[in-house]
């Protein structure tokens, strides 16, 4: 096989299988054929998946978090959560405008604001007319990124919404809390689904990178994790000592194992094509993703049987074998072990 031929093969494994990693959400039935990539495209698109791959199975990049909390049914617990966030007036809270506020003064002034600024909001409602969303970064990461990161994530995502976004940078890690009106200036109401959500984790990783902060926006199961995310309430009542009740810690549905065991069949595709080609950066990136592999073998493998091609665990770790033995950085294949 040419040269040629064997790096667009190899693109062609990066596109596919990427693809189902990386961006699952753009996998939907359409009513006609795709078109197809013509030559460049395909480049382009397999040198940005390979840079994702490499950010998570080399680099190890962070991952960003992006979290509703919850949401105001009507002014009072609105008003309520400007108070928290703000730390009752201390800290300062930015708008939609980009306008800076701080003070006991200019929450009741904000409150007014959103109380009359669209449909009226009675102190208590029976729909949901405010959305507190918390935006997230590791320890260490530098707080004022993560800050101007969220204020154009919000303005990109909630464009048309008032919102109010406060910086905490007090605790472990820097985050963000935006407060959003539900209704927009036109009347369209915000309804975040589980794909919406996805969408703002990877706006919030392009922001942050493109402000010189590695991060990124994957899931759980291309990460190889399976865990349940705690609510804030929860979260909360185990620091202060009130939580009674102990919740499972991962995920262990047939969806979820399903998922695990498609990830992991996707990671060992692209691990074997890497590896079959023989260059010395293909096989150094087939390595990586090996490692990977193992790491999370422990969650995905036995999830196997869940996989699309319905292979038994014992094929799963035979593929696994595959992947580790064609990727070994010395070019040379691995012999038999005792």
């Amino acid at each position: 096989m040419s040269e040629a031929n064997r790096l667009n093969r190899l693109d062609g494994v990066l596109i596919q299988w990427g693809d189902r990693l990386f961006y699952p959400a753009n996998r939907r039935v359409r009513a006609g054929p795709e078109p197809r990539l013509n030559a460049l495209a395909a480049r382009h698109r397999a040198a940005a998946i390979r840079q994702r791959i490499e950010a998570t199975v080399m680099r190890r990049v962070p991952q960003v978090m992006v979290k509703v909390t919850g949401g105001g049914r009507g002014m009072k617990a609105i008003t309520a959560h400007f108070r928290y966030i703000s730390k009752n007036g201390r800290l300062d809270i930015e708008d939609e405008r980009g306008e800076t506020m701080r003070g006991k003064d200019t929450l009741r002034a904000l409150a007014d604001d959103w109380r009359f600024g669209g449909t009226f909001i009675d102190q208590v409602s029976d729909r949901r007319e405010a959305f507190n969303i918390m935006l997230s970064m590791p320890r260490g990461t530098d707080p004022l990124a993560v800050q101007r990161a969220a204020c154009e994530f919000a303005r990109a995502e909630l464009a048309d919404h008032k919102f109010v976004m406060v910086l905490h940078d007090h605790q472990a890690n820097p985050h963000v809390h935006i407060s959003v009106r539900a209704e927009s200036r036109h009347g369209r109401r915000l309804n975040p689904r589980k794909a919406d959500l996805h969408c703002w984790r990877e706006t919030f990783a392009e922001k942050l990178r493109s402000r010189g902060v590695e991060a990124e926006a994957s899931r759980q199961a291309t990460r190889g994790r399976n865990r349940n995310d705690d609510p804030l309430w929860r979260i909360k009542a185990r620091e202060e000592g009130r939580l009674r009740t102990v919740s499972a810690t991962a995920k262990s549905g047939a969806q979820a194992q399903s998922t695990r065991a498609q990830a992991l069949h996707a990671w060992m595709q692209i691990g074997k094509a890497l590896a079959e080609t023989g260059d010395p950066g293909n096989l150094r990136l087939a390595q990586s993703i090996k490692q990977f592999i193992q790491d999370m073998a422990i969650t995905t493998e036995p999830a196997m049987q869940g996989a699309p091609n319905r292979e038994s665990p014992g094929r799963g770790h035979t593929q696994t074998a595959a992947v580790c033995d064609a990727s070994r950085t010395d070019g040379t294949r691995a012999g038999p072990t005792g």
